[in-house]
């Protein structure tokens, strides 16, 4: 259904249920005709749920509710007021909307409304639950032809136009693939930087003239596979020639004589189609394989006009090869995931705006404010200066788009209003990018974007405005940002905001020009070799935006808020450059719409300079996407007080030392397998010197794993063995042979670890250096010290079991998420950063005497399951009852100990445990 039949459908339903409506007899008909002839559900009964029970004090009934779309409806009958409370069954006196409420708070959280709409027949209160301002924007019976548009939330059409979008996207990106491998073939050298270039000119000059034919912008529908069905395959070359110098010439300079088909063609411009004779611009020899692929997968078989131009760029740029993808760290972006970023940056604040205009009752203030907002959205100016293939620049360009054609629908109602109904352009619109084909495709992909709104304009207004030629679209920059100055690209005090997505590169997978690009930025400041690649945008934006009023929003790895990148970047960030978190998104899984998905784990940071502006509430998204207005957010995206945990080389709190297990430095021929171990264990010179050996993996996954400690071995003895003096020879050889000054002095003792940390008697506790993430605890245990503990762990000798109780309470597990480092996903502990840094509580006897009995219980139900490994124990979703149950009373009295409220949140805690450190650390300066 398009525009004008959805305006005509909504009049005739305003018309049907004028002036009646009752709230028993009614309701049910009222809602399914809505859905049905207004928004096209062909089957509103099973889309709607009607008379939801719900458990209350006594026996209640939500009206309706539309499970899909996440809506609550509280239904009235006609001419109730809906602002007036009504005294309910329990005596309370609640308005429709608090009454509607009360029902949502007792929804599991799965079921929670993000709509709940109030309705008597005449009028709907419409509330979005996700604003702080919970005021509703109110749509009358009379005006739905002119405001349908202002429902479509409860169909959520636009969620099914972008799986339907993403489809037929993906679905053409697999068949440009193809057609990108044939015609690429057909270079004498493909891999050529030439060939290349002319390769990707070609793809995306075709795309183009796909998505015209199929989307009413040529003259008609699939021009361009009519002209070219016409010739024969080894012609199509001459022939497309042909057609791209027609496209790149105005009709007034077309040369006479120039065959009728040819002429049919609109002048494109914009320079899409310039340079047809360029070294750059060659054109292969086609094929019967690649003329079917064009004419008939591509033009015939898939409606281009249904392509999303947000996902148009991880679609074409999905053929490049995926190591040049993977060398540039390119992840692709999806459009829900772009609009974690915009919309907090500026898109929320302007939804905010035209609702508070639209609400406005007076027609000529509410015109004029419309206006004024439509040369707003005109005037803003934004820069993404990781473009890639334009995904944010494109949905920012539609998003700004749509919220004018709300202002064009709302002043073309016959009111006599003059304006212009198209201000929003392009050329607002500012990029930077590496990739010569990725730039190419962000200014195809904004003109598509920029065709399909014009589209929706049309339709509006319903008359055409004419699309061609092409606008001139320089505003994207093929260059590297990281050496380019930006006011050459657009001058800082016309720009409004920052976005992006820069690569997705670790300090230890960057090649040599990148970290020469990070070390120029940072210079002298910080120590750029353990930051992360994304960091360089942050020192470009953090520079640039210096006394303006530029917001900023990155998508970013989410080390740089992990353990030893903050400190180092945050500290330099937040006091040479006052730069203050404006809002973030905490670490969540970043996917793409690319064929070949990207799975990484991110940020979401806004900043800005700080001023008047920074003192308001930030807003913070933790995991699980609940939105919270805070004060302040840290360099640790956590509510509290700004603090940077350093590394340090001696424990905060007078508590045991921990260190790393100790290092073979052996080649291998001090470690042997199960197999080996039952061979020498036969003789009897050996066995006395046969260890258990662990590191992090057999720790956790219960797996055999042995080494030769030979401390304390008499020289007869180790000459005396033949196994012995051959490994023994083969270590001193290994170590000999090492560029490394230190480990050749080591060969002097080459029947002895490289590094031994072992303790000599007793037992201590065991701590691996990396844990998967999906553990609510990272485990950790006792171990004797004649099982000898590889540098893979850490360990802390004469620990107690109180000490365990504390590192395996959840507290210290909310530390540890906070400040430690990453191995990709993992949780990565340190003892110079995690450990050293902890505040433990202080503790009397008692305490002690009580946390020494959660955590023997925490270790006894551990072993009422010899058969398992900790991975098994501690895998969450089959963790045994009682173990949970004796880590949950540990965790209690843990937070006893620390005068935490038992209900406090993971992040609360940590904002607690960071103020006591800032606490301690103040007292140790003072103590100096």
């Amino acid at each position: 259904m398009n525009e004008k039949e959805q305006r005509l459908a909504a009049r005739t339903f305003a018309k049907t249920w004028e002036g009646r409506g009752d709230e028993k007899s009614d309701t049910h008909s009222f809602w399914r005709d809505l859905l049905h002839s207004v928004f096209g559900i062909k089957e509103p009964t099973p889309f709607i749920e009607f008379e939801k029970r719900i458990q209350l004090e006594n026996k209640s009934y939500i009206d309706a509710m539309i499970p899909l779309t996440k809506v609550l409806i509280e239904q009235k009958s006609i001419y109730k007021d809906l602002t007036k409370p009504i005294k309910q069954s329990d005596g309370t006196e609640l308005t429709p909307f608090e009454q509607a409420k009360r029902y949502a708070d007792h929804l599991p959280f799965s079921e929670k409304p993000r709509w709940i709409v109030v309705c008597n027949f005449e009028t709907f209160h419409v509330y979005d639950m996700e604003e702080q301002n919970k005021e509703p924007y109110i749509i009358e019976l009379k005006n739905l032809e002119k405001e349908f548009y202002r429902l479509r939330f409860l169909v959520n059409t636009e969620d099914q136009k972008i799986i339907e979008e993403m489809e037929i996207s993906l679905q053409a990106g697999s068949l440009v693939g193809d057609l990108y491998k044939a015609l690429s073939a057909k270079y004498a050298d493909p891999t050529a930087k030439s060939s290349q270039i002319s390769l990707n000119k070609l793809c995306v000059r075709l795309v183009f003239l796909l998505y015209a034919e199929d989307s009413n912008l040529l003259s008609h529908h699939l021009q361009f596979h009519d002209y070219l069905s016409q010739y024969k395959p080894e012609q199509m070359r001459g022939a497309l020639k042909q057609l791209f110098s027609i496209l790149n010439t105005p009709e007034s300079e077309r040369e006479e004589g120039t065959e009728d088909q040819l002429l049919a063609f609109p002048y494109i411009n914009g320079g899409l189609f310039a340079d047809v004779d360029g070294k750059n611009n060659v054109i292969p020899q086609f094929d019967e394989n690649i003329a079917e692929l064009l004419l008939v997968k591509a033009s015939e078989e898939i409606d281009w006009s249904k392509i999303s131009p947000t996902i148009f760029g991880s679609v074409f740029e999905s053929t490049l090869n995926p190591e040049t993808r993977h060398d540039g760290g390119m992840h692709y972006t999806s459009i829900e995931n772009i609009h974690k970023v915009i919309d907090p940056l500026f898109l929320d604040d302007l939804r905010a705006e035209l609702k508070q205009i639209l609400a406005i009752k007076i027609p000529k203030i509410k015109a004029d404010r419309l206006m004024a907002y439509q040369t707003k959205l005109a005037s803003l100016t934004f820069l993404d200066p990781a473009c890639g293939s334009g995904n944010f620049l494109t949905e920012t360009f539609l998003s700004l788009r749509r919220l004018e054609n709300v202002v064009v629908r709302e002043l073309s109602g016959g009111l006599g209003y003059i304006f212009d109904p198209i201000q929003v352009g392009i050329n607002q619109f500012y990029g930077i990018e590496i990739n010569d084909f990725a730039c190419t495709v962000a200014k195809t992909a904004l003109w598509i974007a920029e065709a399909q709104m014009q589209e929706e304009t049309e339709n509006i207004l319903e008359k055409p405005l004419g699309f061609f030629p092409l606008k001139s679209n320089s505003n994207l920059h093929e260059c590297n940002a990281l050496t380019l100055d930006w006011n050459e690209v657009v001058p800082k005090d016309r720009l409004n905001f920052i976005m992006g997505n820069p690569p997705f590169l670790g300090a230890r997978v960057m090649d040599k020009t990148q970290k020469e690009d990070l070390k120029l930025l940072w210079g002298q400041s910080i120590k750029s070799g353990n930051l992360d690649y994304v960091t360089g945008w942050y020192a470009k934006a953090s520079d640039f935006i210096q006394n303006t009023g530029i917001k900023c929003a990155l998508v970013s790895t989410n080390s740089i808020c992990q353990g030893e990148q903050v400190p180092l970047l945050w500290k330099y960030l937040k006091e040479q450059k006052n730069i203050d978190i404006d809002f973030a998104y905490r670490t969540f899984r970043w996917d793409s719409e690319a064929t070949s998905k990207a799975h990484v784990h991110c940020v979401i940071i806004g900043f800005s300079c700080s001023d008047e502006d920074s003192k308001r509430r930030k807003l913070l998204v933790n995991e699980n996407g609940e939105k919270t207005n805070v004060p302040h957010i840290n360099s640790y995206l956590i509510d509290g007080e700004d603090v940077f945990i350093e590394s340090r080389s001696r424990t905060i709190c007078d508590v045991p030392q921990m260190v790393f297990g100790s290092m073979a430095n052996d080649g291998g021929h001090l470690i042997i397998d199960a197999e080996t171990k039952c061979i020498l264990e036969n003789d009897s010179e050996i066995k006395p010197f046969l260890r258990s050996f662990i590191g992090s993996k057999e720790f956790i996954n219960g797996l055999e794993r042995y080494c030769l400690w030979l401390e304390g071995a008499s020289p007869k003895t180790l000459r005396g063995s033949k196994e012995l003096s051959k490994r023994v020879e083969a270590v001193k050889k290994f170590r000999e042979s090492s560029s490394r000054e230190a480990t050749k002095k080591l060969a002097e003792t080459s029947w002895l670890f490289g590094e031994r940390r072992q303790p000599k008697d007793g037992q201590y506790l065991i701590i691996p250096r990396v844990s998967s993430e999906r553990r609510r605890y990272a485990p950790i245990g006792f171990l004797s010290s004649e099982v000898i503990a590889s540098d893979a762990c850490l360990i802390v000798p004469n620990a107690e079991l109180y000490h365990f109780a504390i590192m395996t309470s959840s507290v210290h597990m909310a530390w540890m998420r906070v400040v430690s480092g990453r191995l990709k996903s993992d949780y990565r502990y340190s003892a110079s950063v995690v450990y050293n840094n902890f505040v433990w509580p202080k503790l009397d006897d008692k305490t002690k005497a009580k946390l020494a009995k959660t955590a023997q219980k925490i270790l006894d139900a551990r072993l009422e399951f010899p058969d398992l490994t900790l991975a098994d124990l501690y895998d969450d979703d089959y963790m045994p009852a009682n173990l949970r149950k004796a880590h949950d009373e540990n965790n209690r009295l843990v937070k006893k100990a620390y005068g935490f409220a038992s209900n406090l949140t993971e992040e609360q805690i940590v904002a607690q445990l960071l103020k006591l450190y800032k606490e301690k650390v103040d007292e140790l300066e003072q103590k100096k």
